[in-house]
């Protein structure tokens, strides 16, 4: 582990020199897993309990491995992740996002409660905490989601195989329920993987379906690539006008590092709102 995050680590400085302008957003990244990994130990299995007896039922059902909206979870680890989470906002917002970790220790707000509506309000019906600007919620959003990673990483290390074989073909995560953001094309032949932000898992997708609604016409699915790099592109449905990023390192044999890249394509994601796509 010491070793994959010294190459990530590298990564993002040769990244910090292509992409001068995400280089702020690259720092609290490097922050964040360095973080990661001081907390990592202490994200035991049971966190998120899975009944393995309902594992291949689950996955054929279409339903993720953890039920956000009902399943009995002790979050005592993840909350104190969190709270050290908030230390690097409270470098780019001062004030505002301490009063914020405050009324997390005091239970004024209910870090539980913000989880699961993480996971079961739609994104844009989610209220800014009061006396906090888009700025420090930006952040604490990442960081809400960080803060379950290391948890939800073990599942995803113990119960991968199976949901290989299970033959998921669900846009969403097995893992967490979680809609994919990036995602990228392997192998020789293509082969799209979806990768999930909240849990780092990535699993198999059809190349040609929108993850969100299912649709499959070719006619209503596209693509568009920027500065003629075709390594990355962005593709959109014009049935429910969503988009996904994705990469392609085929041809210069790069290995992805899908978190990294996430931030350095910020710029897809502007260009895809420009066009109406969310």
């Amino acid at each position: 582990m010491a070793k994959m995050l010294k190459d990530t680590l590298e990564t993002i400085e040769k990244y910090k020199s292509s992409s001068p302008h995400y280089g702020e957003l690259l720092d609290i990244l490097e922050e964040i897993l360095i973080l990661r990994e001081k907390y990592r130990p202490n994200m035991k299995e049971n966190i998120f309990p899975v009944n393995e007896n309902l594992i291949k039922k689950k996955l054929a059902g279409g339903l993720p491995l953890v039920d956000f909206s009902g399943g009995d979870f002790d979050l005592t680890e993840p909350k104190k992740y969190f709270l050290a989470l908030l230390q690097i906002a409270e470098k780019q917002t001062p004030g505002e996002t301490r009063e914020f970790a405050e009324k997390i220790e005091d239970g004024t707000i209910d870090y539980e409660e913000i989880v699961r509506n993480s996971f079961t309000i739609p994104h844009d019906d989610e209220e800014i905490p009061e006396g906090l600007e888009s700025e420090a919620f930006d952040l604490i959003e990442l960081f809400l989601e960080e803060s379950l990673r290391p948890a939800l990483e073990v599942l995803a290390e113990k119960y991968g195989k199976a949901i290989a074989k299970s033959e998921w073909s669900e846009g969403y995560c097995p893992i967490c329920g979680k809609d994919p953001r990036i995602g990228e094309l392997k192998e020789e032949e293509g082969r799209r993987f979806l990768f999930c932000n909240q849990c780092g898992f990535e699993w198999n997708f059809m190349r040609i379906k929108c993850p969100f609604c299912g649709n499959e016409e070719q006619q209503t699915l596209a693509y568009f690539t920027v500065e003629e790099d075709e390594r990355y592109r962005v593709d959109v449905c014009n049935v429910c006008k969503r988009y996904i990023k994705t990469v392609d390192f085929r041809s210069t044999k790069e290995e992805a590092n899908l978190d990294i890249e996430a931030i350095a394509t910020l710029h897809l994601d502007m260009l895809a709102n420009e066009e109406g796509y969310l």
